[in-house]
């Protein structure tokens, strides 16, 4: 249990001071989507987060989950980002890498890389130009490798083929 209370310890101290500077108050709803939502390491929207939530708790409303959201994003502990689906996803943002995403837009899967090739590339461009980046985001959108091996297979079957069908054979022994 003590190693409970000390997970994201410097992350509850952030929020508690963020929202007291935003004359709030601690609530245990509060803390629940904020314990919540640093235990996931996915991209949520409020949506997800909210579902989370009410396994939980069901009396935390939708709105109380939207509106702690900001809060951890106001706070520097939650950062939104957005794929072109027209919906806002919540990342952890303190105490995690710089990171850009690869988007398929056949299956929405949302891979996560790091390339110091293209940082490099990307601060060689803002000195050229005189320019101080003070943040960026990369999204490529395209098709993943899962996705293609499905498209490659569905265009290799014969035009009026039946799908195949793999059968296992099972011994009488």
């Amino acid at each position: 249990m003590a190693k409970k209370k000390e997970e994201f310890k410097k992350e509850k101290e952030i929020f508690l001071e963020h929202i007291q500077k935003a004359g709030l108050r601690r609530t245990g709803q509060r803390d629940l989507i904020m314990e919540i939502f640093l235990r996931t390491e996915a991209h949520l929207t409020s949506e997800d987060l909210y579902w989370l939530v009410q396994k939980d708790d069901p009396t935390v409303g939708h709105t109380t989950v939207y509106r702690t959201l900001k809060l951890l994003t106001e706070a520097g502990l939650a950062r939104e980002v957005r794929f072109g689906d027209n919906k806002t996803y919540y990342e952890h943002h303190y105490n995690h890498e710089h990171h850009d995403h690869m988007i398929c837009t056949e299956c929405g899967k949302v891979i996560e890389f790091f390339s110091q090739d293209i940082e490099s590339m990307q601060d060689e461009m803002a000195d050229k130009f005189g320019f101080r980046p003070t943040h960026h985001s990369l999204r490529l959108w395209g098709v993943c490798a899962d996705c293609q091996k499905k498209e490659s297979e569905a265009q290799s079957a014969p035009s009026g083929a039946q799908p195949r069908v793999r059968m296992r054979s099972v011994s009488s022994n």
